[in-house]
């Protein structure tokens, strides 16, 4: 089984996002992830769900919104507004055969301490999910404490978290216990920065350890996909090609993927 994915974003730049899915299959992904954000993107997501599907590419999970999202955790009509969202938009990932779904807990610094309120809509979302047949994996962002206390308070099975490097280095500064979330860690978003801002830079260009990450996984007894969220922006326009960026995202992919597979 070809075990490597990437995330086909609508943050690149110079390309359309048409583009973009056309070097992902020629670089020789199969696997990817989309950006279910309810947004009006250049080209819809409706759009670039019929154009993935036509390529004959499997989407191994769909990234949900966050805009406003930490409303979800406050007693107001945003927050209600949100979960009805998110419940329309399991049966939208349903209705497309797509098993999993990535969600935040949090945005930004400025955030809302985890509550009742927020649990009892997120319990009802991850019902909703379990009723479906899919899993909900909750990224690490910004702020540490939200995914031990949704994993302490949602005890469904379809839940356990997204592992996301970018921020585990930007944010987390590498801090990071991979034991609490054992055989928990359902998927991961695989990229690299300088520990300062979330660049979503190719592995190896910025300044992750990534021997710590992937001896972490192993001690989460990680078996998933390895999942790249790149972005070309920046110096990359400028440097290489976007056909060429995917070709090297693909082959540092399959190193990661190699080392990921051996034992401990």
């Amino acid at each position: 089984m070809n075990n490597l994915a990437v995330c086909i974003t609508n943050d690149n730049k110079t390309v359309t996002v048409y583009e973009t899915i056309d070097a992902v299959v020629n670089a020789g992904f199969k696997n990817v992830f989309i950006q279910w954000y309810d947004q009006n993107f250049e080209v819809s997501q409706e759009e670039q769900l019929k154009y993935i599907k036509s390529k004959n590419l499997n989407i191994i999970f769909a990234h949900l919104g966050y805009k406003d999202l930490n409303n979800i955790w406050l007693d107001n009509e945003i927050g209600e507004q949100l979960e009805k969202k998110y419940l329309r938009n399991l049966d939208e990932c349903k209705n497309n055969n797509i098993d999993m779904v990535v969600m935040h807990a949090s945005i930004g610094w400025d955030t809302v301490e985890p509550n009742e309120i927020g649990l009892r809509r997120y319990q009802r979302i991850c019902d909703y999910a379990e009723k479906l047949g899919i899993k909900v994996a909750f990224e690490n962002t910004k702020m540490k404490g939200y995914l031990e206390y949704l994993l302490k308070n949602i005890k469904n099975d379809n839940v356990g978290i997204c592992f996301d490097s970018g921020h585990y280095h930007c944010h987390f500064k590498d801090d990071f216990d991979f034991s609490l979330f054992k055989d928990k860690i359902f998927c991961v978003h695989i990229h690299d920065n300088y520990g300062n801002i979330d660049d979503h830079l190719l592995p190896y260009d910025g300044t992750l350890d990534y021997n710590k990450v992937i001896n972490g996984l192993k001690i989460a007894n990680y078996k998933g996909y390895t999942t790249l969220e790149i972005c070309y922006r920046m110096n990359y326009v400028d440097k290489i090609s976007l056909n060429d960026f995917y070709v090297k995202g693909y082959k540092i992919g399959e190193e990661l993927d190699k080392l990921l597979k051996e034992e401990k």
